[in-house]
């Protein structure tokens, strides 16, 4: 039995998942975007036979990017790489779920998202690395296309940082742990609506995979959960908030690293904070090929390629770094 893009989802969840949606009458209004069958609201996405035949094939998708990130006041030059896989999640662990480990009623699938980005600020490098997971199906409280848990790490000569939210109905847990005097260890719970996004989950909204889904044309101003990412950089308390989310009206093209693409404008204007801008190709899988933000970051699609990338760590593996158009660390580099 396969393990479908590293995520133990099995062939008899999987066949009960296109059941659902094959008797489902509703078509989700999500437009081209693929994801149908399945009861909809205004701002829940479903997923159906199109989603599953391409995203339950046992394999994820990875993707390289030429980065430009703010840091200490500086725009630095680096590398991003985003990951996209299906995953079975234990509920009570918040976890992947090994096969036949859990029981049934605790398991539920996620669309995870890791996203990496690697940049050197003088002598050392900063390593940060955001794992986002969205509900596939309702749980706890939250329609599907809700955050289920956004984790955080980031890495540098000075020290450590992790963070980890735990959506459940109406709340979120944070566990966080700095090397930062002040923040140290902290363990509380946070108020987070159940309509509320994350900010960290916006490339995964901008792709469809997360609520809500807008109408080409369409604006809407939501409430937000504040970015771990911000919170550790720019060392600000996790709030919520709120964001106004558009969806373009027109398709556009675009010219990034990988080539020219026909793609929609999706941008989050967010409270007290940045614009941020994600343009998405039309065209199947509707990968990113560009992200904006008003900040200084900016990222530009290098290449992309789908894997079995948990198989991929023997030394051999090296070489398929050149299909996400990124070349391998050299020797004596931080």
């Amino acid at each position: 039995m396969p393990d479908l893009g590293g995520a133990g989802l099995s062939r008899a969840r999987l066949a009960a998942l296109l059941v659902v949606a094959a008797t489902a009458a509703l078509v989700c209004v999500a437009g081209d975007r693929g994801f149908a069958a399945g009861p909809a609201t205004a701002n829940a996405p479903t997923y159906g036979d199109p989603f599953w035949s391409f995203w339950g094939d046992g394999k994820g998708e990875l993707a390289g990017y030429d980065l430009t990130f703010p840091r200490y006041g500086e725009l630095r030059e680096g590398v991003a790489v985003t990951v996209f896989v299906t995953e079975t999640f234990s509920n009570s662990l918040r976890v992947k779920s090994d096969p036949g480990k859990h029981p049934k009623p605790d398991e539920f699938p996620v669309m995870k998202l890791n996203l990496v980005r690697d940049f050197p600020t003088g002598i050392y490098d900063y390593n940060l690395m955001t794992s986002a997971f969205v509900a596939l199906e309702p749980v706890n409280g939250r329609p599907a296309g809700s955050a289920t848990k956004v984790a955080f790490s980031s890495q540098e000569w000075c020290g450590l940082v992790y963070s980890q939210l735990s959506f459940d109905d109406a709340s979120a847990r944070l566990v966080s742990h700095s090397y930062f005097d002040g923040e140290a260890d902290q363990q509380r719970t946070i108020e987070a609506p159940n309509d509320a996004i994350s900010l960290d989950c916006l490339p995964l909204w901008a792709r469809g995979f997360a609520g809500p889904v807008l109408a080409p044309g369409e604006k809407r101003t939501v409430r937000t959960v504040g970015s771990l990412v911000t919170t550790r950089l720019l060392h600000q308390p996790l709030e919520l908030g709120q964001a106004m989310l558009a969806r373009a009206a027109e398709k556009e093209m675009r010219v990034v690293r990988a080539g020219r693409f026909e793609v929609e404008r999706y941008t989050a204007t967010v409270t007290g904070g940045p614009t941020l801008t994600y343009w998405v190709e039309t065209a199947k899988p509707h990968r990113i090929v560009e992200w904006m933000s008003t900040d200084g970051e900016h990222a530009q699609l290098l290449a992309s390629d789908r894997l079995k990338y948990w198989e991929l760590h023997d030394l051999g593996g090296v070489k398929y770094l050149a299909r996400l158009g990124l070349t391998p660390r050299g020797l004596r580099m931080p």
